[in-house]
């Protein structure tokens, strides 16, 4: 992925015409390009990366500090503390950064004015830039075993590792004022090289730095960043809501789909045991309407009044058998005439009340008999001794 680095002037005097010095390094990490722009003549260029913004020197405050082993919740803390014995002025004005701890229990750090950052902030989006990053001037210098050291400004800029970095001042002696630790590989960038012995690099190679893992673009993307997090969680809660309603969509669908296989057994069950209905529209109440049917019995029905009591009367009465000259059946009521021989038979009282006890009430008549179920039977003496008393 390519980028465009900026080295930024003192934030003091920035504005958006400010000339910045720039810097397109390709997808190799090697510089294809430089120019001198500023942020309302990036803001008229199409197509730009996001920046990767160095400070000037002069802001680009740093220092090592020892800490010993902490969690990572407390470094921070422990990072606000030190950096208050470090500074002038106010911390709370101040936006501090640090890096990690590292095997001999030093962590760098840096802080930088908080409202000239966000003044930087604002002026990156007023000309419609998005910032990658913000470090302090040598984290641009690459990484090489030893020492790799340039000047900018009337400042000495040194990089030592991925992390580590140094920005010290310069004065009239120069760089030979500044003491080198002996037995270091110095690589040195540009002019004002010191009399000792370095190994010389091309200027271009001041860009091509790896970046850290920190850095102090935190304070300039802060307002964004809120937003961002606003967005982030309505984002989340609408996530929620819509992973919601899937799942109660999902689960009213199962739910449906198996009501509809049990109602579908049910129409089938009901339809097996009352072949007679044409049409099942509600089983449950259907089958019950049918159960009460069949349970108030067979008086409600002429065809199975007729079959008991022919039955009864086959089975109970001696004299049925070819004796029976005309069989009628009215109103429940079953009136058998028998042939002139059969009527000289005499009353067995035991038939009777056998046919009584089955529930069928037997009357002799001049004809025959008449044989009705015993409920009618009371139900008409009734009648009949409701009408006497009325009499």
């Amino acid at each position: 992925m390519s980028q465009l680095r900026i080295a930024l002037p003192p934030l003091a005097e920035l504005d958006l015409h400010s000339e910045l010095r720039c810097a397109w390094l390709d997808r190799q990490g090697q510089v294809s390009r430089e120019d001198r722009l500023s942020l309302s003549q990036l803001a008229q260029t199409p197509k730009l990366p996001p920046l990767v913004c160095f400070l000037h020197p002069l802001d680009s405050l740093l220092a090592s500090i020892d800490l010993p082993p902490l969690p990572a919740n407390k470094i921070a803390a422990a990072v606000q503390c030190a950096a208050q014995a470090l500074m002038l002025g106010d911390s709370n004005a101040m936006h501090i950064a640090h890096g990690p701890r590292d095997e001999a229990g030093q962590v760098q750090i840096a802080w930088a004015p908080r409202e000239r950052l966000q003044l930087l902030g604002q002026m990156l989006k007023h000309s419609a830039q998005n910032l990658r990053g913000l470090y302090p001037a040598p984290y641009g210098l690459p990484v090489l075993p030893g020492t790799v050291a340039c000047v900018q400004d009337d400042h000495l800029l040194l990089r030592e590792s991925v992390q580590t970095a140094r920005v010290q001042p310069l004065f009239e002696d120069g760089v030979d004022s500044v003491l080198w630790q002996p037995g270091t590989t110095l690589h040195w960038i540009g002019d004002q090289a010191p009399s000792t012995e370095e190994v010389p690099m091309a200027d271009a190679q001041r860009w091509t730095g790896p970046l850290p893992g920190w850095g102090l673009h935190g304070a300039v993307q802060q307002p964004r960043g809120e937003h961002r997090g606003w967005g982030r969680a309505i984002g989340l809660c609408v996530l929620a809501v819509a992973v919601w309603v899937i799942g109660l969509n999902l689960y009213a669908a199962r739910e449906a789909s198996q009501g509809q296989q049990l109602k579908t057994q049910m129409n089938l069950r009901v339809k097996q045991a009352f072949p007679e209905l044409p049409v099942i529209l509600n089983p449950l109440q259907q089958a019950r309407q049918q159960l009460a049917a069949r349970q108030k019995g067979a008086a409600d029905d002429p065809a199975q009044t007729f079959n008991r009591l022919v039955l009864q009367a086959g089975s109970g009465m001696p004299s049925m058998a070819g004796s029976v000259e005309q069989l009628s059946f009215v109103d429940d009521t079953l009136q058998l005439r028998l042939l002139s021989e059969a009527r000289r038979m005499g009353s067995d009282k035991e038939w009777q009340s056998a046919l009584a006890q089955a529930g069928i009430s037997v009357t002799a008549d001049d004809d025959g008999w008449t044989l009705r179920p015993s409920g009618e039977t009371s139900a008409t003496e009734n009648d009949d001794s409701s009408g006497a008393e009325d009499e």
